[in-house]
């Protein structure tokens, strides 16, 4: 397991791979840690990305993912990877998506457990009357990355 850290205006963003792909990203306000020197390449290209991401210049991921979920959860977090930056789509609209009509509740909470947050932009789900709802990390950090996207 490689595991890496970077400072960002939202905190400090862990992020985790399992020697080829990235299986995790998890957010912290204030965290003490030590920066290995010897990082594998897919983890220095995940690093370089997510700076270019909050810096403004990058507003696509070129990184190879693993993340672990069921077959639905799984079904929901590649929809997120179809929403371009700057937009936002409703949890209903997944639902419909992915075939699932009537589904936006187990939507929502597919999202919600969505471990590789910012690269597959859970952020960029809102409420279905546009009202920023349900982010892990705080509605704070999510309307940063939306605003950060505009």
């Amino acid at each position: 397991m490689d595991i890496a850290y970077i400072k960002t205006p939202i905190g400090v963003i862990e992020f985790v791979g399992d020697g080829e792909s990235i299986t995790k990203l998890d957010l912290f306000e204030d965290k003490t840690y030590f920066e290995n020197e010897n990082l594998p390449q897919y983890i220095l290209d995940c690093k370089k990305q997510l700076l270019q991401y909050f810096s403004g210049k990058r507003k696509t991921f070129d990184l190879k993912l693993k993340p672990k979920g069921t077959d639905f959860q799984l079904k929901v977090w590649n929809e997120l990877l179809k929403i371009p930056y700057g937009e936002t789509v409703s949890y209903s609209d997944i639902a419909k998506n992915i075939g699932k009509p009537k589904a936006s509740r187990a939507v929502g909470s597919a999202v919600n457990k969505n471990p590789i947050f910012i690269i597959i932009p859970c952020h960029r789900v809102i409420g279905k009357n546009g009202s920023l709802v349900g982010f892990a990390y705080g509605l704070d950090k999510k309307e940063y990355l939306l605003n950060l996207e505009k």
